[in-house]
C-alpha cells in the first residue's frame, strides 16, 4: 500500500464515506453522530444508528491526525497488530512463548484476513476478527477460573458487537458452544451460568448501540440486507449464480475456506496426542472448527433459516472468523521443537507471500476513491446511500441529485462528480400546490440560519402559505417546530423527502434530530451494566485478596 495506494475492495467507499462524514460532524461539535448527513447525495440516512460505531469512530479518529490517503492502511495495520497480539495472548496461556508467537503471526496474516484487506475492504469485520482470540480466551477463562473473569469477557464481547454486527452474531454462538464444552468437561452448569452472565453484561455495555439499532429497524428497509445475492443460501462454498463476478469471488473465498478447513483438521489430529495438556482449548477449538466448517456448506441451511438472527451473518464463509483462531492455535501447537517452529514460521511467511502476491495482483487499486468522496462532501453533493438504511417509503434511486453516469474502460457505469457543486440539490425547495412538483425558491422567501447534520434552522417570510421540501429524507426522529410549536411533517411520494407546511408571514422553522426513548434507554442500560461489572470486579478482587 505504500507503493500502490489503497486496495479498493467491495466496501471501501462505504467505510471511507462514513469516516469522512463522522469527521465532518465532529468538527460541527457532534460527538456521537447518528445521521449520515451526506449519504444519498445530501439527503442523508440513519446509517450510524444501525452500523456499529467501532470502525467509523476509529477511522475518523485516525483521519484527525493523519492524511486521508494513509488512513485505510494505518487502520489495517493496527487491526492486524491487535489480531496478532490477541492470538499470542490466547496461545501463551497453554503453549510456550515460541509457539505462541507463531500462532500470533499466523492468525494476523491468515488468508481470510488477506481476503478482507485486498478484496473486501470490510474494515469493521477485520477489527472484530482481531478481537476474536481474546473472546475465546475470555470464555475459556470464565469456564475454568470463575466469576472474576466475567467482566473481562463482557468487555471483549461488547467490543466485538460494537465493531461488526455479523461478527457479533458469530461470536454469540461461538461462546455458547465453548460454554457447552466447558459444562461437559467440568460436569456442571457453572460455565454456562457464568458465561451467560458475561454475555448479558456485554450486551448491556453495548446497549447504547444495540437497543436503538434493534428498535428502529421498523423505520427502515432493513430487509434489503438479505436481498439478491446477500442471503446465506446463495453464499455457501462454491456456490453457483448467473452473476460471473459473484461466482468468481465466491470461488476465491471458497478456496481459502477449503484450504483453512483442511490445514486446521490435519493440525488438530497431530495435536490430539497433547489433549491431556490442552484439554479445554483442544475440545473448545475442535468444536468451533467443526461447527464453523459445517455452517459453510449447504446441509446447514436449516440452522441458517431457524437460529435467531443467524441469517443476518449473510455469508456462511464469515464463519472463518472462529475457524482461523483454531487454525492458528493447532498449527502452532503441532510445532513443538524449536526447529519445527522456525520451519513453520518460514512456511507461513512463504505461503503468505505467495497468497498475498496473488491477491495484490488481483486486487483493484484505485487512487481516485478518496479524492472523489472528499470532493463530493466538500462541494455539498454527498455520496451514495445504502438500501437497507432507507426510511420506509423511500426509493433512493428516485431522489434528486443523482450524479450523471460515465463509462470506464470495463463498460461499468461510474458516478461522474466533475460538476458536483453545480448539480447539488438546493437545501430548500417549495412544492407547487397544483402539480405537486418540487420547485426552486426565488427571492428572499427563506433564509437558512443554521444547517448541520442534526439541526436545520430556517426563517420563512412569505405573503401566502407555502409547502417546503427540505433536502432531507423523512425519518421519525426528525422533530419539526414552527415558532416553537411542534408540527407534523410529511413525506413526498417515492422519495420520502421531508416536506412541511409553513403559514403566511414571518416564521422560524426548526428541524432537529431528537433523542428518541430507545437511545436514552440504551445509554442508561450501558451505564448501569458498566457499574454492575465494576462492582463485580471490585467484589471478586476483594474476595481473592482476603482468601490469599
Amino acid at each position: 500500500m505504500l507503493f500502490l495506494g489503497n486496495a479498493s475492495g467491495h466496501d471501501f467507499q462505504f467505510h471511507l464515506a462514513s469516516w469522512m462524514d463522522v469527521a465532518g460532524q465532529w468538527r460541527e461539535g457532534i460527538a456521537y453522530p447518528r445521521w449520515a448527513e451526506w449519504a444519498n447525495w445530501g439527503f442523508g440516512e440513519p446509517r450510524f444508528i444501525f452500523y456499529p460505531p467501532g470502525s467509523w469512530m476509529l477511522g475518523a479518529g485516525l483521519a484527525s491526525v493523519l492524511p486521508w490517503r494513509i488512513v485505510p492502511g494505518t487502520f489495517i495495520w493496527l487491526a492486524l497488530v491487535l489480531a496478532g497480539f490477541g492470538m499470542w495472548r490466547l496461545a501463551r496461556e497453554w503453549l510456550p512463548n515460541g509457539q505462541a508467537l507463531l500462532a500470533g503471526v499466523l492468525f494476523a496474516v491468515n488468508p481470510y484476513h488477506l481476503v478482507i484487506v485486498y478484496y473486501r475492504s470490510d474494515f469493521a469485520e477485520l477489527l472484530a476478527s482481531a478481537l476474536f482470540p481474546l473472546a475465546v480466551l475470555g470464555a475459556l477463562r470464565v469456564a475454568r477460573d470463575g466469576w472474576n473473569r466475567v467482566p473481562g469477557l463482557a468487555l471483549v464481547f461488547a467490543l466485538i458487537w460494537l465493531s461488526n454486527a455479523p461478527a457479533g452474531v458469530i461470536a454469540t454462538y461461538s461462546l455458547l458452544l465453548i460454554f457447552a464444552v466447558g459444562c461437559a468437561l467440568h460436569r456442571n452448569i457453572w460455565p454456562v451460568l457464568r458465561g451467560g452472565t458475561a454475555m448479558a453484561g456485554g450486551f448491556g455495555l453495548a446497549a447504547f448501540y444495540i437497543l436503538p439499532a434493534g428498535w428502529e429497524q421498523r423505520w427502515v428497509q432493513i430487509s434489503q440486507v438479505l436481498a439478491k445475492n446477500l442471503r446465506p443460501s446463495q453464499n455457501f462454498l462454491f456456490a453457483h449464480s448467473n452473476d460471473p463476478e459473484f461466482v468468481l469471488f465466491n470461488w476465491k473465498v471458497s478456496a481459502v475456506a477449503l484450504g483453512t478447513i483442511m490445514v486446521t483438521g490435519i493440525a488438530a489430529v497431530f495435536v490430539a496426542r497433547q489433549r491431556r495438556n490442552l484439554l479445554e482449548p483442544w475440545w473448545a477449538l475442535v468444536t468451533l472448527a467443526l461447527a464453523s466448517s459445517f455452517l459453510m456448506f449447504p446441509p446447514s441451511i436449516f440452522f441458517w433459516e431457524h437460529l435467531p438472527k443467524l441469517q443476518f451473518v449473510q455469508f456462511p464463509w464469515r464463519c472463518l472468523l472462529p475457524l482461523d483462531v483454531a487454525l492458528a492455535f493447532f498449527v502452532a501447537a503441532a510445532l513443538q521443537s524449536s526447529r519445527k517452529q522456525w520451519l513453520g514460521l518460514f512456511a507461513i511467511l512463504i505461503a503468505t507471500a505467495a497468497i498475498g502476491t496473488t491477491f495484490v495482483k488481483d486486487a483493484w487499486w484505485d487512487s481516485e476513491d478518496i479524492p472523489v468522496l472528499a470532493d463530493g462532501i466538500r462541494s455539498g453533493h454527498g455520496y451514495e446511500g445504502t438500501d437497507e438504511y432507507q426510511p420506509r417509503g423511500c426509493d433512493r434511486y428516485e431522489l434528486p441529485g443523482q450524479p450523471s453516469a460515465s463509462t470506464d474502460s470495463s463498460d461499468t457505469p461510474v458516478p461522474n462528480l466533475s460538476n458536483a457543486a453545480e448539480t447539488a440539490t438546493p437545501k430548500i425547495a417549495k412544492i407547487d400546490p397544483e402539480s405537486g412538483a418540487v420547485m426552486p425558491l426565488t427571492g428572499d422567501d427563506l433564509h437558512v440560519n443554521r444547517w448541520t447534520a442534526e439541526t436545520r434552522l430556517l426563517t420563512s417570510k412569505t405573503s401566502q402559505p407555502v409547502a417546503l421540501a427540505l433536502r432531507l429524507v423523512n425519518y421519525p426522529a426528525w422533530e419539526i417546530q414552527v415558532d416553537g410549536k411542534t408540527v407534523g411533517g410529511d413525506s413526498l411520494p417515492e422519495t420520502a423527502q421531508l416536506s412541511l407546511e409553513v403559514p403566511a408571514g414571518e416564521h422560524s422553522v426548526s428541524v432537529q434530530f431528537r433523542r428518541t426513548w430507545d437511545r436514552t434507554a440504551g445509554s442508561a442500560i450501558s451505564i448501569f451494566s458498566a457499574l454492575l461489572l465494576l462492582a463485580l470486579t471490585a467484589y471478586t478482587r476483594r474476595k481473592t485478596s482476603h482468601g490469599a
